[in-house]
């Protein structure tokens, strides 16, 4: 009665909205508008449009709406088809931590289930701050990606409480949508590796369709493999390799007011070098100028987008987006970090590979000792007249630590999305989104989506 699958499911039955501070309530609505937002801009992807193709030969008449479509499909797949849009770009929030994460990863999972259940706002509010308290407190208690797992392999637990939250299971159907979703939740690394494929916005997507499935089978009195974490073959043993049964929730302090918002739509890790890159920009004439950039960085960025070969010479926006040298080099010639930068055309122009050549990715132990607290980068221009130009960021835009104002959330919304809904309907959701609390069906947020 003491496993950890227990604890979690007695927490998330216990929580409820009268015991959200408003702040983090509030903060529920800015991550559902810039995740929407993300959405709306990744729409025509090419794995994004896989996605939808397969889930729209589903239909289900209380099902979830595939964003920006008026089709209906089951939950789980709306949530599969859906975390792909959010996830592309590689532009939702993210938490550092001993793992880090995407944890807004939760909510289109969460919105296809409530979808589907007619859910009042509220009881939404909850299933996302659930969503973000397991992800994130699981980050803290151990690393997944050095023992050759991926990251979303946790969002395959936090989905499917949430998702057992959204249709009221107890704590006993609650536990076993935990264990069978953790039977099968081991995400291989090998999707973050190397040359990265379509697959690397759709790993999470598919760990939160595992969740829901997870849940919609508990609620139907399915029982599940038990005890999941701490059993002869279970989670700790073959996949975390470490206790996870110090995971804890304080009262009052609720991990979504930790995490950060992206504004630039590359790998986190990244986003201070590119502020930095963009301040040396405009010291400089042309990068013609430039002898040599140097990157210092912290162990998790080097580790996870600056030491691979082919991190040099993208061949496809998935690399390019996860490219460090790659992203600092177009950020120095084009001053700016967009979509456009990772166009195809753009990450193969030679003029602009000569100068992802000159970039050297340095280990810097001052900045991995203040890793996950500080997200910094240090970067250097060596000039071909012998000056040197540097700067520092510590804390980039958007970090929780120096967060994008509300203004700046809507402003990221309108340029994702008022291509595809026009700045007026744009203005609309932005609306319902900041009355979440108070709608009786928050379905009419995916439904007023809809422009294909």
């Amino acid at each position: 009665m003491h496993s950890l699958a227990h604890r979690l499911a007695e927490y998330a039955v216990g929580l409820e909205f009268a015991r959200l501070p408003p702040v983090a309530v509030h903060e529920v609505k800015r991550r559902l508008l810039d995740s929407l937002g993300c959405a709306l801009g990744a729409w025509d992807a090419e794995p994004c449009a896989i996605a939808r193709r397969v889930a729209s030969r589903f239909s289900a008449e209380r099902g979830a709406t595939l964003w920006g479509t008026a089709h209906r499909a089951p939950p789980d797949w709306g949530a599969f088809a859906n975390g792909c849009l959010v996830r592309y770009f590689d532009f939702n929030d993210t938490y550092l931590s001993k793992e880090p994460a995407h944890p807004s990863d939760n909510i289109p999972a969460a919105l296809a289930v409530a979808e589907s259940e007619r859910i009042h706002g509220r009881d939404l509010i909850v299933a996302i701050v659930l969503g973000y308290e397991i992800q994130c407190r699981l980050c803290d208690t151990a690393s997944l990606r050095a023992r050759g797992w991926d990251h979303v392999t946790y969002v395959a637990f936090s989905s499917a409480l949430a998702t057992a939250r959204l249709l009221g299971l107890d704590a006993e159907r609650t536990r076993h949508a935990v264990n069978i979703a953790g039977v099968s939740a081991g995400s291989l690394r090998q999707s973050r590796v190397g040359e990265l494929s379509h697959w690397k916005a759709g790993t999470v997507a598919h760990a939160a369709r595992r969740g829901i499935f997870a849940g919609l089978l508990a609620a139907e009195g399915m029982t599940g493999p038990a005890p999941i974490f701490e059993g002869a073959m279970g989670f700790e043993k073959l996949v975390s390799q470490a206790e996870l049964g110090g995971v804890a929730f304080p009262p009052g302090d609720f991990m979504i007011m930790r995490t950060s918002i992206k504004n630039w739509p590359a790998e986190y890790h990244s986003q201070s070098a590119i502020d930095a890159a963009l301040r040396l920009r405009a010291q400089i004439g042309s990068v013609d100028e430039i002898e040599e950039v140097v990157v210092e960085s912290h162990d998790a960025a080097v580790d996870i987008i600056g030491s691979e070969s082919e991190k040099w010479r993208p061949q496809n926006r998935e690399t390019a987006d996860h490219s460090l040298p790659y992203i600092v080099a177009a950020a120095l010639a084009d001053g700016e970090i967009t979509d456009r930068q990772f166009a195809p055309a753009r990450f193969t122009d030679a003029a602009l590979l000569d100068l992802v050549r000159r970039v050297k990715i340095e280990r810097n132990a001052e900045l991995t000792a203040r890793y996950p607290e500080a997200v910094s980068n240090i970067v250097t221009l060596r000039l071909r007249d012998g000056r040197v130009l540097t700067e520092r960021v510590d804390y980039p835009l958007g970090n929780a630590r120096n967060p994008l104002s509300d203004t700046q959330v809507e402003a990221k919304f309108h340029a994702l999305a008022d291509a595809r809904l026009g700045a007026a309907r744009a203005a609309q959701v932005i609306h319902s989104v900041w009355q979440l609390e108070t709608l009786v069906d928050v379905g009419e947020i995916p439904r007023a989506l809809a422009f294909a």
